[in-house]
């Protein structure tokens, strides 16, 4: 797929679409030229590329400003989703590079911190809505979309919902990218006040990384990341693991070499202020908050959410134990310690027509079902 010698690496699953499998790429710290590729599954020949930064001279790269666009990131390391309704992949795109360091590539560095909508069979892009312009923070959009049908004010809509690292939930129309709704889900953002109709976010001004450092919230971890999340249309809710944190980013200028970070600066807790996990329950046609569960621990770990058609929501707590909530009002119904920190999220799964909840914990793969 790509040069390993040039930053390339890769940490995500490939999906299937048909006859294709297609995949991404990682090194989106490391400041190599994001893309997409589709594979024919018999051959393996490369059936068409979508490159996530443009080349100088192509559509969007006015909007790079600067020398950044020679090592741009934009990487697309967390798996897409498909519909196949409208053949189109929805992939998330990742954060410009530098990360940090924003001085070299002013603009709104298009596709990054974006979801770009392509045509299955070509690669084509069909549309693109960018949530986080020329960042400065590693927001970038790496937080798992869900694709939901739902009625949207008194209509049937085709929708693309994200808890966004940034600390803003967003609703989108699938079909053509508009922005339909958007709000903030955390408790403290710092860097923009709210976002204009078309879902550009209004920047507060004096909040780039400094060479001192700069407070700002959500941390460089996010309101949310890459753990999945888990919409039910029985509850009309969507469960996200979100964070409560603030962070202290810097920024100092480097050069972009082989085999070396390109972060552009560093990055820490925002000291004595405490962080906290919460797992919340959105709704999608206001964007509040229904319920909430606040968790112990130190807001180090990263597992995510499930939820089953009889209303349970499975999450990995972040003191290591696995737990389960009415997806109703969020009651706690039962918990599991691992002694583990997540790094990864529950799924389900049936055998013998019974159903069973499993989640990689440490070494182990735990699994639970229901007792006779």
């Amino acid at each position: 797929m790509a040069d390993w010698r040039q930053n390339y690496n890769a940490t995500v699953a490939p999906l299937v679409v048909g006859d294709l499998v297609i995949a991404g790429t990682s090194g989106g710290d490391e400041g190599v030229r994001g893309f997409l590729a589709a594979y024919d599954q018999t051959t393996g020949k490369e059936v068409w590329r979508f490159w996530t930064v443009p080349k100088r001279g192509e559509p969007g790269s006015e909007t790079w400003e600067g020398p950044g666009i020679e090592h741009p990131g934009g990487a697309t390391w967390l798996t897409g989703t498909y519909d196949p309704q409208l053949d189109t992949i929805y992939w998330p795109t990742g954060n410009p590079t530098p990360d940090l360091y924003g001085d070299d590539r002013l603009g709104d560095n298009l596709y990054t911190d974006s979801v770009v909508a392509l045509d299955a069979k070509t690669g084509k892009l069909k549309w693109h809505f960018q949530f986080t312009p020329h960042d400065v923070w590693d927001y970038d959009a790496q937080e798992t979309p869900a694709l939901v049908d739902a009625t949207w004010q008194g209509k049937p809509r085709k929708l693309l919902i994200q808890a966004n690292r940034n600390g803003f939930f967003y609703v989108l129309d699938r079909v053509d990218g508009k922005f339909l709704f958007g709000t903030t889900y955390v408790k403290n953002v710092t860097w923009a006040t709210g976002l204009t109709p078309e879902g550009r976010p209004l920047r507060v001004p004096n909040m780039e990384p400094t060479p001192d450092g700069r407070r700002v919230c959500p941390s460089l971890e996010g309101a949310s990341n890459w753990y999945s999340t888990s919409y039910n249309p029985g509850t009309g809710l969507y469960y996200v693991q979100t964070n409560d944190k603030c962070g202290v980013f810097t920024k100092i200028p480097m050069e972009w070499a082989a085999g070396k970070g390109y972060m552009g600066g560093s990055f820490m807790q925002a000291p004595g202020e405490p962080a906290q996990r919460v797992l919340r329950a959105i709704d999608i046609q206001t964007g509040k908050i229904a319920w909430e569960i606040p968790q112990v621990g130190p807001v180090t770990s990263w597992g995510g959410v499930l939820s089953t058609a009889s209303g349970v929501v499975i999450f990995g707590e972040d003191s290591g134990s696995l737990m389960a909530a009415d997806g109703a009002n969020g009651k706690l119904l039962w918990s599991f310690p691992t002694n583990q920190v997540w790094k990864a999220s529950p799924m389900t799964y049936s055998f013998d027509n019974e159903q069973y909840i499993a989640v990689a914990a440490g070494s182990s793969i735990l699994a639970f079902g229901l007792p006779d």
